[in-house]
């Protein structure tokens, strides 16, 4: 039997303007948030290359993270759900 997605992650989101510069305006569930900020991270090439973990910030992204230069990926998701409404 295929797994039920939970329906709070699938639930439509409003990102805030910070958010929107990288992914996009409109409403979208958590998890189109999350594929959209990791195809904007491998577009411009910003994962670390030593530590894949690791997400160096463009000017776009610092904002998104609050100042911050560099994020750890689970770091990264928390800090982007902040954005949404």
């Amino acid at each position: 039997m295929p797994r039920k997605p939970n329906a709070q992650f699938m639930k439509p989101m409003q990102p805030d303007s910070v958010l929107a510069a990288v992914v996009g305006g409109g409403s979208m569930p958590r998890t189109e948030v999350v594929k959209k900020v990791w195809a904007y991270i491998k577009k411009h090439g910003l994962q670390d290359k030593h530590q894949k973990r690791m997400i160096n910030a463009d000017a776009n992204l610092k904002v998104l993270f609050g100042g911050k230069s560099q994020v750890s990926m689970f770091e990264m998701t928390k800090l982007v759900f902040k954005h949404l409404k």
